[in-house]
């Protein structure tokens, strides 16, 4: 499958996440979505100009496409996961853990400012939460990165040969 056939294949299939999804419909879809991207983000600077202060261009074109592209990528990953027999919540892994992740470290500030009320010098806790808080992202970041390249490993797959559980191999 071509370029311009896995837009016109997945495109149309906004939102069903049922079936499955060859290896080159998958990610011949990614990389339209990315050149489309870095186009509307050139178009937006052109535009829409450029912050003085910043030097950053508008991203409201690219953020619109993004959001609507959000649901098609979702879809088409899920379909693609399906296609190497794996189901498709797994592509909701490293979303899950991202989102645990920013709220251990939210409760971990809450904790630590929590215990800092309550003690003679707080000044002496600021020692140890900075090590204990440096040490927890470094940990959880490396996990996110396994847990990333684990994700594109699994979508770079070949496709499971007849018919899986999730339906017959795509024909394209």
């Amino acid at each position: 499958m071509g370029f311009t056939q896995s837009v016109k294949t997945c495109l149309p299939k906004y939102a069903v996440f049922s079936g499955r999804a060859r290896r080159s419909e998958y990610w011949w879809f990614v990389l339209f979505v990315v050149v489309i991207s870095i186009g509307l983000t050139v178009l937006g600077a052109v535009f829409f100009g450029t912050d003085p202060e910043t030097g950053q261009g508008s991203n409201l074109l690219n953020s619109v496409f993004q959001l609507a592209m959000l649901l098609p990528l979702l879809a088409a990953g899920w379909r693609r996961l399906h296609d190497t027999g794996r189901p498709g919540w797994y592509l909701l892994i490293p979303m899950a853990f991202s989102l645990a992740m920013m709220v251990m470290l939210l409760t971990g500030v809450a904790v630590f400012t929590a215990i800092e009320t309550g003690v003679q010098d707080p000044e002496a806790l600021q020692g140890p939460a900075a090590i204990l808080g440096a040490t927890g992202v470094m940990v959880m970041y490396v996990i996110q990165l396994i847990i990333s390249v684990l994700m594109i490993w699994w979508l770079s797959r070949p496709s499971q040969e007849g018919a899986n559980d999730y339906g017959a191999p795509s024909q394209v």
